[in-house]
């Protein structure tokens, strides 16, 4: 097993790795994935010590479910961790199927079902139902309410109360909320009893948003975050003309920072991409990292970019050169706050 270490999500037992496996890649995002490749890049992750998988109903309509169980159903069940989302039922398309989901859902894969919001305590029950099966599982060790943005009242009402039904029956280990803002996110820490929430893209080089409020609030209430979009959809892997920053092409200005970035990274003798997996953990209420994952090589360099030990001096000179702002926590600096609501665990 590799030095990727394991931390608790919240008060509870359920543990992620530090550096995770997003599922939406292996679902087909934007384009066809075989079911070959999957299965390596699942493999590859587990070889290099990722053991907190991330999955949802809506990530190629079911089909990043299916593989990931596919790929960890050989592994000893104690040994890794599992997430899955609820909020959107699949309902089969009835009569023939034509094209592809790429225009509905960004999914390459054929519109045989389609999408139906659904926050209601028995919509929840339905949709772990079907998840359990697609994953082969007896149980989901986390399940996130996912994207109630537009559906707040019913998630509140409804959704959440049965996921706290579920995991007192132990039929879940945690529960939460994953989206892509800081907002609501802050809501479900103070108003509710959540393990963790997922935030998408809001806590990375270039968008502080969840530092606000959710960060400090988890910390408070002793519930963790786990960063999914680290990368900004791509920006700050790689900062080339037309990259993308959270799922629409990157305004000049936030791509000459990111450039910026990563010539001041340079000059410390790292990468970009490795001062981004390392930013968020500065915040002890972050537990985990997720990256979405596609193919092989991307594991390779996502753990061997986060094994890497970003000099004090590359954070000390960004914050010289304007690219973040003071009050920013940054690795190095020791933690601030309430304190990590997990602690480190062996791996």
């Amino acid at each position: 097993m590799s030095g990727i270490r394991a931390r608790r999500l919240g008060r509870g037992t359920v543990r992620v790795s530090e550096l995770s496996f997003g599922g939406a890649g292996i679902g087909n995002l934007y384009s066809p994935v075989t079911d070959e490749d999957a299965a390596v890049a699942l493999d590859s992750a587990w070889d290099a010590g990722l053991r907190y998988f991330d999955t949802a109903p809506h990530y190629g309509l079911g089909l990043s479910e299916r593989r990931i169980g596919a790929a960890l159903r050989g592994r000893p069940r104690d040994a890794y961790t599992v997430s899955t989302k609820v909020g959107r039922i699949l309902e089969p398309v009835t009569g023939p199927v034509s094209g592809d989901d790429l225009a509905d859902g960004g999914f390459a894969v054929p519109a045989a079902h389609r999408r139906r919001w659904d926050f209601s305590a028995d919509g929840v029950c339905r949709s772990i139902e079907s998840s359990l099966e697609r994953l082969g599982l007896d149980r989901v060790d986390i399940v996130y309410l996912h994207d109630p943005d537009n559906h707040g009242e019913q998630a509140f009402r409804e959704g959440y109360p049965a996921l706290e039904r579920l995991r007192a029956e132990g039929v879940v280990g945690a529960i939460g909320a994953g989206m892509n803002q800081a907002e609501m996110l802050t809501r479900f820490v103070r108003d509710t009893d959540v393990d963790a929430v997922l935030c998408a893209g809001r806590y990375t080089l270039l968008d502080h948003q969840a530092l606000a409020e959710l960060l400090p609030a988890a910390s408070e209430r002793g519930a963790s975050v786990v960063i999914g979009g680290v990368f900004n959809s791509g920006l700050l892997a790689d900062p080339k003309d037309g990259a993308r920053f959270n799922y629409t092409e990157a305004p000049s200005e936030l791509l000459d920072r990111a450039r910026r970035l990563r010539t001041v990274a340079g000059r410390h003798g790292v990468t970009l991409r490795a001062a981004a997996l390392a930013f968020p953990f500065a915040h002890p209420a972050v537990a985990s990292v997720l990256v979405g994952i596609h193919a092989p090589y991307q594991v390779t360099d996502a753990a061997e970019q986060f094994a890497v030990d970003v000099p004090v001096d590359f954070w000390k000179e960004a914050r010289a050169e304007g690219l973040l702002p003071p009050d920013v926590p940054v690795p190095g600096e020791g933690v601030v706050g309430a304190g990590a609501p997990g602690e480190d665990d062996a791996p």
